[in-house]
């Protein structure tokens, strides 16, 4: 792995890098303003070395892997390759994540993204716009077992898995920078489940996490 960023360097032991070297400069980058009372823009985005990041680089087998889960790109196509090639490789269970500008442009996709999915992390502005609303979203699914992890801003959360909905509420904090609340909840929730916690009790800690994340800016709070 390339030299990583000061800030990055305590992930570093725990991070098991699978893919082609890339300098730091090449990093990904988004400019997003934040408005205040849970409305955010991405006013541009600068994907920088994701082009080289092909689903050939994975490795043959990923049945050993408790969970893979794919994060935003560039587009809604390359999750989908992604997520096909993550299928085929044996991955037991597969999350994804999304963001507005690809449910506005690629929306069909998305919809075949949520719909092979095992796990869905989306915001509520989100869910709205690719279902109408949070509820309408149960009947987009295409199989039962798909659980839906949905951030609520200062309201917290709400999991919904079959035919249960269960609403945690946010923990009262300060809140200085929001960026990667959402990244800090998906992450949290995954790794709570990777040691057995049930989808509510993980996205419990995954609010929990996010909470402390905005109280700082970038990510002082988990370091």
């Amino acid at each position: 792995m390339a030299d990583m960023p000061p800030e990055l360097q305590p992930a570093v032991k725990l991070i098991e890098w699978i893919g082609p070297l890339c300098d730091p400069k090449d990093l990904p980058r988004l400019e997003i303003v934040h408005y205040g009372q849970g409305k955010a823009e991405l006013k541009s985005a600068s994907w920088g070395a994701e082009v080289n990041m092909a689903p050939t680089d994975l490795p043959d087998d990923l049945s050993g892997y408790a969970f893979v889960h794919i994060a935003a790109l560039s587009s809604a196509q390359r999750q989908l390759e992604f997520l096909q090639a993550c299928r085929v490789r044996g991955a037991q269970c597969i999350s994804v994540g999304t963001y507005a500008r690809l449910i506005y442009n690629e929306s069909d996709i998305v919809r075949r993204l949520w719909s092979t999915a095992d796990l869905f992390f989306m915001n509520e502005n989100e869910c709205n716009a690719l279902f109408g609303s949070i509820d309408s979203a149960r009947a987009g699914e295409a199989h039962d077992n798909t659980a839906l992890f949905v951030t609520l801003g200062e309201r917290g959360a709400r999991v919904i898995h079959q035919n249960q909905q269960t609403s945690l509420p946010a923990q009262m904090t300060r809140e200085y920078d929001p960026t990667g609340a959402g990244d800090t909840f998906c992450g949290a929730t995954l790794a709570a489940l990777a040691q057995g916690a049930t989808y509510v009790d993980a996205a419990r800690i995954g609010v929990a996490l996010a909470a402390e994340t905005i109280t700082l800016a970038g990510i002082t709070a988990l370091i």
